[in-house]
Formats: C-alpha cells, structure tokens, sequence
C-alpha cells in the first residue's frame, strides 16, 4: 500500500503516461511483462489457480465439493483423492478449486466496485478540488481510520450473508486507496497546459476530466487493482475463518482452514491445500502487480 501511494505522487510512476499504448504499445508492454521474472511467475500462477476458478463455475470438478461421503472421510492423498478427504469424506482438492472459484468471483466483485467508485472520487476530489475534495477526502479519511479487517467484519456482520454483501463490504473497505492513489496525480494534471488548453476553449471541465484525465491515469489504476485483487483475496479468507464469510455449504478457503485447525494432527492434508492455495493467489497477485508496475512505467520505455 506504502509503495502505491508513493507511486501516486506528482510525475512519478505510471499516472502520467498518456492513458493506455496503441496496439503496438500494447504489444511491447506485453513483452516487457513477460520478460519481467515477477510478472512472469505471477502470471503462470494465476492463470493455473484461474483454471481451477473456471472449472468449479462450469462443474468440471472430479466431486461435488459439497456432497459427503462418509465411508470416505479423511482418506490420505491418493489418484483418486489428489489432496485427501476432510472429515465428512468431501474430496478437498474439488473444495479448494471451488474455494479459488468463490474467492476469485468475490474479489474481482469487491475491487470492480471499489475501482470504479474510488476512482471516480480520486477524479472529481482532485479535479475541481474545493467543497467535492473536502467532502470526499473526509469520508475516505473516516473509513481509513478503521482497521481494514475490523471495518469488514463491521459491515459483514450487519448485511445478510451471501457472497454478495460479503464483496460489497470488502469493496467499502478498499475503494478509499483508489480515492487516494488516483488524487495524487490528478493535482498534477490538472496543471498541464493541453488541459488547462482544453478547458479555457470551452470544453467543459467534466468532459475534460474523461477526456484528458482519466486516461492518464489508467495505467496507475490498472497496477493498484491487481494489488488490491491480492488483499480482497486476503480479507474475504480472514471473514470466513472468523465465520462471516461465504455461508455454508459453499466452499471457502477461509473456512476450510478453521475447519482443518483442529484436524491437522491427524490429517494435516486438510490444512495444506486450503493454505497453499491462499498463499499462492496471494503471492501470484502481487508478483503479476510488480510486474505490470515496471511494464506499464514509462521511465522503462525502450529498455531492453
């Protein structure tokens, strides 16, 4: 979080880069990422747990991974068991695809809700500055001053639980860093001449802050979603630990770590999958970050 917000600052990082590359542009900074070792790894290890994802949503898992089994309950690792069974005899490795599938579907919700709104806040805060930038930058100093983790559970806690709510309170939480990495370089921008240009011959300011703005901006919120794709990941595992996640039955990484607490001495496999996973979305996320940071960084242009 330090790191973005440093990169938000006047004339650094990506934020002033003229909006996103043509496609030939598109093509370079795509090779930059894959010559980038972080973003290489990061993107092979997402692109593995996104199949996972992709195959619990269209029900190609060997098991149901609600359906029990009780004959079959805590079965080691086997060819038919990849990852073993838990204590009602569910296959694990279908749980944790189903799991990942949950998890990827809730964060990408959280982040597209918090990306849009604390975007446009960081916009019209930094733009028109005056009463807009006092009233937003009060709410977003409000819900910065709660723990990320205590404003989640707060808000879960309140809503009905579905996987729904449980986006929605994660996006609250994360939409103020949007507000507050997008301002930073609008300050900045509002400053060039070409926008002052547009605006002193008649265009009107909203327009100019699409048309001008925004697209100088995207590279920098492009890098500060993958990030915060990794916490939404984070923090929708700690609601479900602390049983205010994913409702039950549906599979949650979250969940079958506090499930697997007490069964680690007899059947350690039941923590391992669940945590791995969790470690690996989280690490593959910021890995495939650093490496769309120093892709999309324009001080990197015609680096070999």
């Amino acid at each position: 979080m330090t790191d973005i917000a440093q990169a938000a600052g006047p004339g650094t990082g990506p934020a002033l880069e003229p909006g996103l590359p043509p496609a030939s542009g598109r093509t370079q900074r795509l090779r930059a990422l894959l010559r980038s070792p972080s973003g290489l790894i990061g993107l092979i290890l997402i692109a593995l747990l996104a199949v996972a994802a992709v195959a619990s949503w269209l029900d190609l898992l060997p098991y149901d991974p609600v359906a029990q089994d009780p004959p079959s309950r805590l079965l080691s690792p086997s060819a038919d068991h990849l990852l073993g069974t838990d204590q009602f005899g569910r296959d694990v490795f279908s749980r944790v695809a189903a799991g990942v599938g949950n998890s990827v579907l809730i964060a990408v919700v959280a982040v597209l809700f918090a990306s849009v709104v604390g975007t446009l806040g960081g916009l019209v805060s930094g733009f028109f500055r005056g009463f807009a930038d006092t009233a937003i930058g009060g709410v977003a100093n409000v819900l910065f001053a709660f723990p990320p983790l205590l404003l989640a559970l707060s808000l879960a806690a309140v809503f009905d639980r579905n996987w729904f709510t449980v986006a929605i309170a994660i996006a609250v939480v994360y939409a103020p860093i949007f507000i507050r990495v997008t301002r930073g370089p609008v300050l900045s921008l509002r400053e060039i001449e070409y926008v002052k240009a547009a605006t002193s011959t008649g265009q009107r300011r909203i327009a100019t802050m699409f048309r001008h703005v925004l697209p100088n901006i995207t590279s920098l919120v492009i890098v500060q979603i993958t990030l915060s794709l990794s916490w939404a990941v984070l923090t929708e595992a700690s609601l479900s630990f602390l049983g205010l996640g994913t409702p039950p039955p549906a599979p949650s990484l979250g969940s079958m770590i506090f499930e697997a607490r007490t069964l680690v001495s007899i059947a350690p496999w039941t923590l391992y999958g669940p945590g791995a996973v969790v470690v690996l979305l989280v690490v593959g996320l910021n890995l495939l970050g650093d490496g769309l940071r120093d892709a999309l960084d324009p001080r990197n242009r015609g680096k070999k």
